[in-house]
């Protein structure tokens, strides 16, 4: 249940694919992982008899009365039933209710429905009157797991203040996670929020977000892996639209047309996939050495040279990667390609000002760049005295 004083603050990570994007889609093996920018929540029981959600970064700012919502539970056959299958009912009725159409899938309008369908599914019992704001500093649609950060943070603040999970914050604490019963709920619940917004997902963007650090997936399965290290990157948003639909068949084209040729592309990418987690096993078990980083860069720079033979590269992709390589740092990009993001490691050794000036000329080619890490904890609870105060501002001020 919620604390005493009322007040609830959660947050998730984004995630990052490492490698085997496109391959993945074709039954070989990719390592997702969790990025260090993250999604914060906080949650607040009031006595207003109303349901608020705030979100500043796409400027909604919506209540309802809990008496208007109440009918729309009408019917409906219990919670068990909402964790293993989306209540095609209930979104409808939720449709009709906040007037959004079937075709309407702009980011507003799939954050206010997945929040309303897991408000009503986790406190369907009783409809408690709460205020919920929510701050990212995930940039939406860049394919960095922003929707599913988002869903993880409202499916574990709910499910706690319902009391359904622990709330696991002691006092002498300033961070704490549930345990891997409550994170299974805590998944399952933020994948129906993903079900909402994406139609059929993966899993994989909530997995991370859920369970953090590094995920192996593998036609269909989904296995975190346990004990591994933390690594330095820049993230860079080449911010060069791009459908991931359209490339995930232009690959698939490619395939059917030299199969001899492209099949063994993904053969490659696969065991870069498992060369790589190999690589991360060892340095979480014995501690990263310079060898270990020279493999890393060295599979780096071999899948983004199979990224670009399977014609998922883009000009903006080939300007990060020779303005990093110019400092001797590796880059790829990472999701589906053909602009989107890119990810650059940093060896611990590598030095401020040549990070400095690697940005600076990243910006200066019109690009978004952050210097962050990946393989960071999954979701957590949170005092207000672990959220810096600019978060803490923002999310206050609601």
């Amino acid at each position: 249940m919620l604390p005493v004083d009322g007040e609830f603050f959660v947050s998730a990570p984004g995630k990052v694919i490492l490698h085997g994007e496109h391959s993945v889609v074709h039954g070989k093996v990719a390592l997702a992982v969790s990025l260090n920018l993250r999604t914060y929540l906080r949650l607040q029981s009031t006595s207003s008899g109303e349901v608020c959600i705030n979100l500043p970064n796409i400027d909604t700012f919506l209540s309802w009365e809990i008496t208007a919502l109440q009918p729309l539970l009408a019917g409906c056959k219990g919670e068990w039933r909402w964790i293993f299958e989306l209540d095609a009912d209930l979104l409808k009725r939720l449709r009709e209710f906040t007037g959004i159409s079937d075709d309407s899938t702009d980011t507003r309008s799939m954050a206010v429905l997945a929040f309303l369908y897991m408000y009503l599914t986790v406190f369907a019992e009783s409809l408690a009157s709460i205020t919920v704001s929510v701050w990212s500093e995930l940039p939406t649609g860049a394919g960095l797991g922003s929707s599913a950060a988002y869903n993880v943070c409202l499916s574990a603040a709910l499910l706690s203040a319902r009391g359904t999970i622990s709330s696991p914050l002691t006092p002498q604490q300033e961070s704490a996670r549930w345990s891997k019963e409550e994170m299974e709920l805590i998944n399952r619940w933020a994948f129906m929020g993903e079900k909402i917004i994406h139609g059929n997902p993966s899993g994989v963007d909530n997995a991370v977000g859920t369970w953090g650090g590094f995920l192996r997936y593998h036609a269909g399965n989904i296995t975190p892996l346990s004990w591994v290290p933390i690594l330095r990157i820049l993230l860079t948003n080449t911010k060069v639209p791009r459908s991931t639909k359209v490339l995930v068949s232009g690959v698939k084209d490619k395939i059917n047309k030299f199969p001899s040729i492209m099949n063994p592309v993904l053969e490659s990418v696969s065991a870069v996939s498992c060369t790589c987690e190999q690589s991360l096993t060892e340095m979480a078990a014995h501690g990263p050495s310079a060898e270990h980083y020279d493999i890393l860069e060295e599979l780096i720079d071999i899948n983004q040279h199979h990224l670009n033979v399977m014609g998922v590269g883009h000009s903006s992709l080939d300007t990060l990667c020779r303005v990093t390589l110019a400092r001797g740092l590796h880059s790829k990009l990472t999701g589906a390609g053909g602009g989107g993001c890119g990810i650059t490691l940093l060896r611990p050794e590598t030095d401020t000002s040549v990070i400095q000036s690697t940005v600076e000329e990243l910006k200066a080619s019109g690009f978004d760049c952050w210097e962050t890490s990946i393989g960071a904890p999954g979701v957590q609870q949170h005092s207000s005295a672990a959220l810096s105060q600019d978060i803490l501002k923002i999310l206050n001020s609601y």
